[in-house]
């Protein structure tokens, strides 16, 4: 293929979102024979059928799931560079809309967006907390430009999005400063009886700290199940329990909490994630995040 007709493609992009000729015709205010004849010069293009007939529906090829994905992507870059224009000439900065799960640690949210108010362009930071599931709507509809997470989008999430990874960090325990110091020197038999304080099932820190329970063999004293990170550390910090947390952050959770490490969960980690619609990553908030995450923050 020597050249590719973009208006083709654009037509064929079309369709496939539409879910038929007669709906992308009238999104595209062209007649469907135009719309038809489009194809057809795509799939000569291309040299193979981008469609398979099946009754009244139309469905894609091995090969024109992969012009899909190319295309999707082409176009959603192009309206990103034109939101990203319109942005910058109406104000003069660039806005940047993060989201970030409910469960996802806040001082690790904070220190990976550190980079942002540190660029040399302006940028005006909005920050969203949700569901991760809400997060990926508004990520899949282009109402954000990156979610932070602590887990990946797996294939069973219809959202077509990308997972930069960014960096692993450890797992510890910790306590109020009392607390800390009497159960130190015997970790983590220490820890036998003493009420703990866990993250919600439904989080990938909670999954790896039950295994590193189990590895313990001891029966686990759990005193609350929360959802939130930043309460779940004052509820720590109040000397209520014993709370895991990534490791990286420690320094930060005792100078604002007052929260002490008693020891590491050998064995367990936490990894991060940017997740964005961008294959490669070219917006300079998100680069200046994940430069600044693997250079600095994780060292990986």
């Amino acid at each position: 293929m020597n050249w590719l007709n973009y208006h083709h493609l654009l037509y064929f992009w079309t369709v496939a979102k539409e879910g038929s000729i007669s709906r992308a015709a009238a999104s595209l205010h062209l007649s469907q024979p135009t719309i038809s004849g489009q194809l057809r010069q795509l799939e000569k293009s291309v040299g193979s059928k981008l469609y398979e007939r099946h009754g009244r529906s139309l469905r894609l090829t091995e090969v024109g799931q992969v012009v899909f994905e190319y295309s999707d992507e082409i176009f959603s870059t192009g309206r990103e560079l034109m939101e990203r224009l319109r942005g910058t000439q109406q104000g003069g900065s660039q806005s940047f809309t993060v989201g970030i799960p409910d469960f996802l640690p806040k001082q690790v949210a904070f220190r990976l967006l550190e980079p942002v108010f540190r660029m040399p362009q302006k940028v005006s930071l909005v920050c969203h907390e949700g569901k991760l599931t809400d997060l990926l709507a508004e990520l899949a509809m282009h109402r954000a430009d990156l979610i932070l997470s602590d887990s990946t989008v797996g294939s069973q999430v219809s959202v077509k999005a990308y997972n930069h990874a960014l960096g692993e960090s450890g797992v510890s325990w910790v306590a109020s400063r009392e607390l800390a110091e009497i159960l130190r020197p015997g970790y983590p038999n220490s820890l036998k009886g003493q009420p703990l304080l866990l993250p919600t099932q439904n989080t990938v820190l909670r999954r790896s700290v039950e295994m590193w329970l189990e590895r313990q063999d001891f029966d686990p004293n759990v005193s609350a199940e929360i959802e939130d990170s930043a309460l779940l550390k004052l509820l720590a910090a109040e000397g209520l329990g014993v709370a895991p947390v990534a490791s990286i952050v420690l320094r930060d959770l005792q100078e604002r909490y007052g929260l002490h490490a008693i020891g590491a969960l050998e064995g367990a980690s936490m990894q991060f994630y940017a997740i964005s619609v961008e294959r490669r990553v070219t917006h300079p908030a998100v680069k200046a995040i994940s430069e600044a995450a693997r250079s600095q923050l994780f060292r990986i």
